[in-house]
């Protein structure tokens, strides 16, 4: 469906205007401040709700206006559409062709027509890369957040990277160990316990006969202490004669017990030889060495097994990383296979729209006019109607490319250029369509 005929009366600059097109593109042309614009907004106004309408759309100094839109297909009116502006508030109505309501209400009528009759492809080929992947997404109406899906894929392909590296390094960690832990011989510890015993034995034996040998040593000199004493005391009886019978009883009591002690220890026979612990001492250092080796290679083993099992586990994260990173690829394929995409090959990178795998705006000039144009084509099913403001910044294959593809599609154009030759299209002066 498209528009028959226009009629606009005090909308923003016009006094009156009535266009009937003719064509698949309908050029509104003059000098700027003529009310070119006023009669692109007029069909927008018309259908769209009133939040849409700009604060003032009546011309200054009158206090109301109307848009009036005759709707069909060939040369056919099946609608009329109108709406009635008064100050600070419109009215629109919705009538068949034949004047009798339709079967919807005015407005739930428009809404079942207009798709987006505010996208200019003039716009937005002009538009950021950013803005264009944001105005894309809202006309195709994804299902999901591309964005936010590639937001998460960037942030677990760097985490699934950190943990495949922490993975590698965990695995040469616990292959460090390989070589000597296939040449370390397997033997059983040695048990220093007993080895302990015989050397705290020998030390307790060996205190003993130390203690002895001192006691033995004290008793010797003792002896050699009470010859020396018997023979002062027999030099001190010869002295002293006069105390002899004393001395010399003393005298022959040492040396009875002089003579007891002397059979005492010609009785008493040698003492034995100190026990040797330095072999003991040799073989509890072999078996400690041995013990301490043999502990290593175990905790070695035990770290090695440790490390691998880490990495299983680094291993398992990465795989699950990947799973949720192609588990969005796939949301987001699905979605914009969902959203039919007017062009093939048309699709949503990382805050960009994309053309074959590109950035659009890497696509030649006719390429990218024929994106815009088949966007706002698909954004307008029905009525099929688009607007271009400002057409005058158009060149002439970009027109070309525009004029080819309202035939092609059946599409009707309404272009907005500024033109004072009055050569193209309905000229709009002071607010009407010039005549002549």
């Amino acid at each position: 469906m498209k528009i028959l005929r226009l009629c606009a009366e005090n909308i923003k600059r016009l006094v009156a205007v009535e266009i009937v097109p003719d064509g698949d593109v309908v050029t509104i042309a003059g000098k700027n401040g003529q009310g070119k614009t006023s009669v692109l907004d007029s069909i927008w106004w018309a259908l769209a709700g009133a939040g849409v309408i700009q604060g003032e759309p009546i011309r200054k100094g009158q206090d109301r206006a109307r848009i009036r839109l005759e709707l069909g297909e060939g040369r056919e009116v099946e609608l009329i559409a109108e709406r009635k502006f008064r100050r600070g508030k419109s009215e629109l109505t919705f009538v068949n062709a034949d004047g009798s309501p339709t079967k919807l209400p005015p407005q739930a009528m428009a809404d079942s027509l207009i798709g987006a009759l505010s996208f200019d492809p003039l716009a937005f080929s002009r538009m950021k890369p950013r803005e264009q992947f944001d105005e894309l997404r809202r006309i195709a109406k994804l299902e999901v957040d591309i964005e936010e899906l590639d937001r998460l894929n960037a942030a677990d392909y760097a985490k699934r990277t950190d943990v495949n590296r922490e993975a590698k390094a965990k695995e040469a960690a616990a292959r460090i160990g390989d070589e000597l832990l296939a040449a370390a011989p397997v033997r059983a510890k040695v048990d220093t316990r007993a080895i302990l015993d015989q050397i705290e034995g020998a030390a307790a034996q060996n205190k003993k006969l130390a203690e002895r040998r001192e006691k033995r040593r004290a008793f010797e000199q003792a002896t050699v202490d009470l010859e020396a004493r018997a023979a002062s005391n027999r030099r001190e009886a010869a002295r002293m004669r006069e105390v002899a019978d004393q001395m010399e009883s003393a005298a022959g009591a040492d040396e009875k017990s002089a003579a007891g002690n002397r059979d005492l220890i010609a009785s008493a026979g040698p003492l034995p030889e100190p026990i040797d612990v330095s072999d003991l001492r040799r073989a509890l250092d072999d078996a400690t060495a041995t013990n301490s080796a043999i502990e290593d290679m175990e905790a070695a083993a035990k770290r090695r097994r440790d490390l691998f099992a880490e990495a299983a586990q680094l291993k398992d994260a990465s795989d699950s990383l990947t799973a949720a990173m192609e588990k969005r690829e796939h949301t987001k394929r699905e979605a914009i296979q969902g959203a039919q995409l007017p062009v093939e090959g048309l699709g949503f990178g990382e805050g960009i729209v994309t053309l074959n795998g590109l950035p659009l705006d890497q696509a030649g000039a006719a390429a990218r006019w024929r994106v815009c144009v088949a966007i706002a084509m698909a954004a307008n099913p029905k009525l099929r109607v688009i607007r271009i403001d400002e057409g005058s910044l158009l060149d002439s294959d970009a027109k070309a490319v525009i004029a080819e593809m309202a035939e092609q599609h059946d599409y009707q154009v309404w272009m907005e250029v500024v033109d004072e030759s009055g050569e193209q299209g309905f000229v709009i002066e002071d607010g009407a369509v010039k005549e002549g």
